[in-house]
């Protein structure tokens, strides 16, 4: 089967379906082309929907994806952006591989195609010269025979005509002669023409047209198989990613079989519980004879009745200020009205009256406030550094995010520490690179931010081991240095709670109050917690160094001074040392050498 010999008259069609073929190919590059575009904006609308719904960077919505169903919604915009990933590989190799491809392949079938038709219409116009070319000859020859005829004819008329002379018999022979050999001559012309026509033609039709049919079959057959190679190229590009994309499936399936709704609901829990007790019970108040009422230290209305009386700050307990209690005790009671009884430091009154039973339900129905007042603090301006305005399992939390926060700021002054003396190193073995003088001020700069945030760490620490129960109370003098805050927490939160009576519908205005420095006089809860033992010494230590102690929480030594050990480097950098019974604090460990007792564990000594 050859388009050679089957179809050697149809030059024309055959020319007629390479170019339709050629149009099929080019509709198909553009079908693939249009695929990778919407390929390209699928990829791009994935995108864009997984960056819509990403948490946004330090903000609230950030903190909500702590929980098991947020994480797994975030794993799924993930995912959801890999999968769009291989929707972009899809494009990209269908690019590349089919439309680029096929590209290349319709340029030079086209020129291909011309140069075998070019060579098929030359080899027509050959066959087509010769044809005229023997026309003419046998056109020639049966002119020249004609004349041959007539000049014969002539001659027997002239040679029968008596009165014709035999000069012009004569010439008429000669005539009918040169004629006759001219038809001769045209005759051989003719037949020599004829058999070189008859070559030239079989020649044609045998040879030259097959070989350039059977090329131009040939390459339709190329275009045939490329166009097929292209269509199965265009499934295995898909069936590459598939495995990728399931990958992407299974872990989407995967995240939400991780959703747990205990540990979610546990989360809520650590992430409000204030750590307080509920209120305890109410008393009947008898108003028939005056009783004494006691209830839960941990009542939102609790007042302590030992045989003294207190002074009333505007009918409200102080055991409604719960939420803003720096220590797991009750604050001194603030000032929140302008009696003179209420005045602190002043003179109060012996008696006082008991408040209605109305008043105490009043005020516990009228303990909503506080949480708006707290709310309030919370937004309104930076509270205090050791956020004793928290409740006490919230506190710990920011405690601790502290803490975690200033030793991953540790590690990285210290790396940059340790490349810069490298850098140093490297200065000093090899001077032509660069001056080791010239990093010393940036390390001593680093030196001291350490020191400082070590400093920090140890504050944040101690905070969060009174929180958590691990150290005794803070002493009669810290508490004394932190009442002045509470008072005038204390006084905000009063302040927001008559702002909300005044208001005829409940609702709470923010408005910020002139802060007011007051001094509190301590009361007998103090004393509760002045008597923790103290720290039992477990060794002995020498000042290698004179230390200066300006932050909260250390202490000034000499160089040589003997001192008492009370709690050992806990690998921080800090040793607790204690000078007498009322001065004890923290020192650089590398500023003295300890000497620890034998029966006390971890006996190392540390320069």
């Amino acid at each position: 089967m050859s388009w050679g010999t089957e179809l050697w008259d149809q030059f024309d069609n055959l020319e007629k379906h390479t170019q339709w073929g050629i149009d099929v190919l080019e509709k198909y590059i553009k079908f693939v082309k249009e695929r990778t575009e919407i390929e390209l904006s699928y990829a791009k609308q994935l995108r864009n929907l997984s960056k819509k719904y990403q948490p946004k960077k330090n903000s609230k919505e950030e903190e909500e994806y702590r929980y098991t169903s947020t994480r797994a919604f975030l794993a799924t915009l993930n995912e959801m952006n890999d999968y769009a990933g291989q929707h972009e590989v899809i494009s990209e190799n269908m690019t590349s591989l089919i439309t680029g491809e096929l590209t290349r392949y319709v340029q030079e079938l086209k020129q291909e195609r011309k140069s075998h038709f070019h060579d098929g219409r030359k080899a027509q116009q050959h066959i087509e010269t010769c044809w005229k070319q023997l026309e003419a000859s046998k056109r020639r020859f049966e002119r020249d025979c004609k004349e041959a005829d007539r000049a014969q004819q002539y001659f027997e008329k002239m040679d029968a005509d008596i009165n014709v002379t035999k000069a012009d018999v004569e010439k008429a022979r000669q005539q009918a002669q040169l004629r006759h050999q001219m038809a001769e001559d045209s005759k051989a012309e003719y037949s020599s023409t004829l058999q070189k026509f008859n070559s030239e033609q079989h020649e044609h039709y045998y040879t030259h047209i097959p070989s350039i049919f059977q090329k131009i079959q040939e390459m339709e057959e190329r275009r045939i198989v490329r166009i097929g190679e292209s269509m199965k190229t265009f499934a295995e590009v898909d069936r590459q990613v598939i495995p990728i994309i399931g990958k992407c499936l299974d872990e989407i399936t995967k995240a939400a079989e991780s959703v747990d709704h205990k540990n979610d609901s546990q989360m809520v829990i650590e992430a409000f519980k204030s750590g307080f007790e509920p209120p305890g019970d109410i008393e009947f108040e008898d108003f028939t004879q005056p009783m004494k009422r006691t209830v839960s230290e941990t009542s939102l209305s609790n007042s302590r009745a030992d045989g003294r009386s207190e002074p009333k700050f505007g009918g409200k307990s102080k055991g409604k200020l719960w939420p803003f209690i720096k220590k797991n005790k009750p604050p001194p009671p603030p000032p929140a009205s302008a009696s003179p009884s209420a005045v602190p430091n002043g003179p109060q009154s012996p008696k006082q009256q008991k408040e209605p039973l109305s008043h105490r339900f009043n005020e516990f129905m009228t303990s909503k406030p506080k949480i708006h007042c707290f709310r309030s603090l919370k937004r309104g301006g930076a509270g205090p550094e050791d956020f004793s305005n928290l409740p006490p399992e919230q506190r710990r939390k920011k405690l601790q995010q502290k803490v975690d926060e200033l030793n991953r700021d540790i590690q990285k002054e210290m790396d940059q520490r340790d490349a810069l003396t490298k850098m140093k190193d490297v200065y000093i073995k090899n001077p032509q690179m660069g001056d080791a003088a010239s990093v010393d001020q940036r390390l001593a700069e680093l030196g001291q931010n350490i020191e400082k945030l070590r400093l920090e760490v140890q504050k944040f620490e101690g905070w969060l081991a009174e929180v958590e129960g691990r150290l005794p109370a803070r002493s009669e003098q810290a508490r004394r240095q932190s009442g002045l805050y509470e008072a005038q927490n204390t006084s905000a939160m009063n302040s927001c709670a008559q702002d909300r009576e005044s208001s005829p519908d409940g609702s709470y205005t923010e408005e910020q109050s002139q802060e007011t420095e007051m001094k509190v006089p301590a009361t007998d809860f103090d004393d509760e917690f002045d008597d923790e033992e103290p720290l039992p010494t477990i060794g002995t230590c020498k000042a290698l160094y004179t230390f200066e102690g300006q932050n909260e929480g250390t202490i000034s030594v000499a160089e040589g001074e003997m001192l008492y050990v009370i709690e050992e480097d806990k690998g921080d950098g800090w040793t607790r040392i204690r000078r007498n019974e009322d001065e004890e604090g923290y020192v650089p460990t590398s500023y003295v050498e300890v000497y620890l007792d034998k029966n006390a564990k971890g006996a190392m000594t540390y320069i």
